[in-house]
Parts: C-alpha cells; sequence; structure tokens
C-alpha cells in the first residue's frame, strides 16, 4: 500500500494520487461490508443448524436447500474472489495506465451494483430461513398431534383388549353351558324316543280298540236302523242315507214353523222308543250320542221369529231333541246342529230339489 501511494507521488499524476486513496477506502469498506453479511449469514447457517440438528428427519428435507445455500454461499465466495481479482486487476491496470475517473466511477456503480444483488440474495436466505423455521413448527405441531392421537388410540386398543377378554370368558362359559345342554339334549332325545315307541305302542292300541269301538257302534247303529225301518215302515219321505236317518222336513213341520206336528211326534215317539232299546244294550265305555240336524232349501225366510234360513234350521233341530228328551232319552246322548240352506243334497231349483233339501237328519255316531 506503501508502495502504490509513493507511486502515486510522482511528478505528473497529482489527479491520481488525490483519488487513489478514496479508491482504496471505498473498495475497503464494500469488502468489510461483505465480510460483515457473510458473517452474518455464517451466523444464520450457524444457528439454523443448531435449532435443525434435533429434527433429523426433517435435515433430510433441508439438506437439498442447504445445498443450495452453500452454492449461493460459493458464488458470493466466487464472486468476492472476482472482486478481489478484478480489484487487482483495476490497480495493477491503475499502475500501468492512466485510467480515467469516470471509468473508476462506472465500475464503482457496477460493484455497488453486485453488492446490492449480493445484499438481495442474503435476504432471500434470510426469508428461506424463515420459511424453514415456520415449517419446522408446523412439523413439530403434527408430530404433537400425532402422539396424542396414538395415545388415544393406545387406550382404546386397550380398551378393546379388556372388552377381547371379557368376550372370550363368556364365550367360554356359553361353550360349557352348550356341553352341558348338548348332553341334557341327548338324554332328552333318548327319552323322547323311548316315549315316541311308547306312544306309537299306545296309538296303535288305542286305533285299535277306537276301530273295535266303532265296529261295535256300527252294529248298534245297523241294529237301531234295522228298527226305525220296521216301525216307520217303507215311507219315501223317510230314508236311510249312509249313515243318517233322513226326515223331509214336511213330515215333522208345518212350512215356516218349527213347533213339531202330531204327525211328526208320532215318528219322533218311535224313534225314542228304538234308540231306549237299542241304548240298553250299548257298552257305557261307547261314548255315542244321537245328533240331529236341520236342513232348509235356499228359498230365503225372514220373519220375526225365524231372520234366517240358519234360525229355521236350528230351531227344528232344538224342536226334535227337546221332543225326544221328553220322552226319557238323555240330554246328554243329544245333539242339535243347524246347516241352514248351505249343505243341500240337490243343488238345483227344482220344486223336487227344493222339497229333498228340507230335512231333518238323525246320526248315531261318537262324540
Amino acid at each position: 500500500m506503501a508502495l502504490l501511494r509513493t507511486r502515486g507521488r510522482r511528478p505528473g499524476n497529482g489527479s491520481m494520487a488525490n483519488s487513489w486513496p478514496g479508491f482504496v477506502d471505498a473498495l475497503s469498506t464494500m469488502l468489510l461490508v461483505i465480510i460483515f453479511l457473510l458473517s452474518i449469514f455464517m451466523l444464520a447457517q450457524f444457528f439454523l443448524g443448531q435449532a435443525l440438528s434435533s429434527k433429523e428427519d426433517i435435515l433430510d428435507k433441508l439438506r437439498a436447500e442447504i445445498f443450495d445455500l452453500q452454492d449461493s454461499l460459493a458464488i458470493q465466495e466466487q464472486i468476492n474472489n472476482d472482486l478481489s481479482v478484478e480489484f487487482n486487476r483495476i490497480s495493477s491496470n491503475l499502475q500501468e495506465a492512466n485510467i480515467s475517473k469516470e471509468d473508476l466511477a462506472a465500475r464503482i456503480l457496477e460493484l455497488e451494483s453486485d453488492l446490492a444483488d449480493a445484499e438481495g440474495r442474503s435476504g432471500g436466505i434470510k426469508r428461506n430461513s424463515d420459511q424453514q423455521v415456520q415449517k419446522i413448527r408446523e412439523l413439530e405441531k403434527k408430530y404433537r398431534d400425532s402422539t396424542a392421537t396414538i395415545s388415544r388410540e393406545k387406550e382404546l386398543t386397550k380398551a378393546a383388549n379388556r372388552r377381547i377378554d371379557l368376550l372370550n370368558h363368556q364365550l367360554t362359559t356359553l361353550r360349557k353351558q352348550l356341553s352341558v345342554l348338548n348332553a341334557a339334549l341327548e338324554a332328552s332325545e333318548r327319552r323322547d324316543k323311548e316315549q315316541r315307541v311308547s306312544i306309537e305302542n299306545l296309538s296303535q292300541r288305542l286305533n285299535s280298540a277306537l276301530a273295535s269301538k266303532v265296529k261295535e257302534l256300527n252294529q248298534f247303529r245297523s241294529e237301531f236302523f234295522g228298527r226305525l225301518r220296521k216301525l216307520l215302515g217303507n215311507r219315501q219321505d223317510i230314508r236311510i242315507q249312509g249313515d243318517r236317518f233322513v226326515f223331509q222336513s214336511e213330515v215333522l213341520f208345518a212350512s215356516g214353523s218349527a213347533v213339531l206336528g202330531p204327525e211328526g211326534q208320532r215318528q219322533m215317539a218311535k224313534i225314542a222308543a228304538a234308540l231306549k232299546k237299542i241304548s240298553a244294550k250299548i257298552p257305557k265305555d261307547i261314548d255315542w250320542v244321537l245328533r240331529v240336524d236341520g236342513h232348509t232349501d235356499i228359498l230365503p225366510i225372514r220373519t220375526e221369529q225365524f231372520p234366517s234360513n240358519w234360525d229355521l234350521s236350528v230351531a227344528r233341530a232344538l224342536s226334535v231333541v227337546k221332543f225326544l228328551i221328553s220322552e226319557g232319552i238323555p240330554a246328554e246322548r243329544l245333539a242339535a246342529t243347524g246347516f241352514g240352506q248351505f249343505h243341500p243334497l240337490d243343488k238345483s231349483n227344482s220344486p223336487e230339489a227344493l222339497k229333498r233339501n228340507r230335512r231333518i237328519e238323525m246320526r248315531l255316531t261318537q262324540r
């Protein structure tokens, strides 16, 4: 520096000697500013590294950006080196040639522009650092939230495990109970099979006994019908149809009436006499009953006494039953049923069909 100043005092270079110290001071100041900024940058990088040292997983994401920062630093260093080289070159050029003050001023402006660019890059680096700090805070918050969620899930898992243990215990208990029930069921099935065999045997015996009683009752029914046939004579309006003794209503009742007429009383008295003789022979273990069924034709009847054909058929059956009771037939051996017009023998509408359908049927059967 002394040599440069000594050279600057040569005769004939007075203006150069006067401007050179100021130029050197400006360059020195600029270098100090750059070094200061670089120191700040290095300190910021140091503190940033300290803040991120415990976040290894986050550092992996930031290394690329740090590498970029290092590249920027290298560029800045390269710029500084370039500036130094440029400075040396300028110094050499100043020593070797006469450079105008205007050229130096223009170069200074360029250097100031480069310095401004360097300061802008330093600001960008600082902003990036702030963004990284913000990201680190966000990641820390997410980590805390994740830790709390994991803790809740662990508690739920523990509760679920306790519930599973309880269900397993209940399942074991139910299996034991099921085993006991299966054993009881097997024993019950064995008893059921034995009982079914007994029931089948009993059913066979009952059926056999019932068939025997039905056969025996049929014999008495045949005898009863035989006696009635002799007592009533060969009349067209009184006939045997299957297991039933059928009286035309005209034999017993007047038209639209349920009062047993004189002819009907005579016929019913004969039936009562025959039934008493036959019932004396029927064994007591045969639960027989004489069922009296009333039937009408399809011609409707609507009177105050008989609102429908059904009422008339029931009233006529009851009239016959009451007369038989008065003749000495036990009431428990009699049943009165009315069918109205719903069970015709002949479904046509001819006068003969209507007459056939108006009837009283008697059937000796078991209860």
